[in-house]
């Protein structure tokens, strides 16, 4: 039986650097249910140690999330990935780990917290997170593919860190799953002004870096269940599913 999900697929926590301290699990997780969201995926930049605690944060409170990370490729286009399993999270994270170098100075670029389920600062990550991988966009995208995840380059519509702000346009036979658009435009506002998005799939997120972003703008789909399968055959228009932006 298919049913409606409301999901915000971008939301940073205080691991990322330029994320509030108090993107803390079971505080992110309270906000997502005070906003009615049932899913949310966990992207923060460059890396996926925080997804774990939101997850474990988010059992019991009715809240789906969604194991992601939004990736800076060589050419700082920021993509998010979105995973159907732990494995192949797990694999992106060595990826990146291994085209990642540069070490984070927190007096200029903020902290990067690890936190555990009930918000305890368990460590902190020293390399610099907002750094571009070396990776190019393609290489992201088919790295992404290759671990059954999605991808989905990020707030197509700002003017910087996004595919269009970077490259100018969507390289053509880049396969990706769906653009999303910022909090910044409505889909039908983003649409007439950048035509190269026109026929790819569209979705919207808060890419929220403090509390009060969290579900702000949001995607709804149609589906069986609250999973990535669910959401790419909803992305694709298949079996039923489909995006209801």
């Amino acid at each position: 039986m298919l049913r409606t999900f409301l999901a915000d697929l971008h939301v940073h926590t205080c691991l990322s650097p330029c994320g509030e301290d108090e993107m803390t699990p079971t505080a992110i997780v309270r906000q997502a249910r005070k906003m009615g969201l049932d899913v949310i995926a966990v992207c923060d930049h460059n890396s996926t140690r925080n997804v774990d605690p939101v997850r474990r944060a988010g059992r019991g409170e009715g809240l789906a999330v969604i194991g992601g990370v939004e990736v800076s490729s060589e050419e700082e286009v920021h993509v998010l990935g979105l995973f159907r399993d732990d494995e192949g999270l797990r694999e992106m994270q060595r990826v990146i780990d291994e085209n990642l170098l540069a070490e984070n100075t927190p007096s200029l670029f903020g902290q990067q917290w690890l936190c555990d389920e009930r918000d305890t600062i368990v460590g902190r990550e020293s390399r610099l997170l907002i750094g571009a991988t070396g990776l190019t966009i393609e290489e992201v995208v088919e790295r992404i593919h290759r671990l059954g995840g999605l991808a989905v380059p990020s707030h197509v519509d700002r003017e910087r860190f996004s595919i269009l702000s970077q490259l100018g346009f969507v390289p053509e036979g880049l396969p990706v799953d769906a653009l999303e658009v910022s909090p910044l435009r409505s889909l039908a506002e983003a649409t007439r002004a950048f035509d190269s998005i026109r026929g790819f799939p569209l979705i919207r997120s808060s890419d929220a870096h403090r509390l009060a972003e969290i579900g702000t703008v949001s995607t709804v789909f149609t589906a069986a269940e609250p999973s990535v399968e669910e959401l790419a055959k909803a992305l694709l228009g298949e079996d039923g599913r489909e995006l209801m932006n």
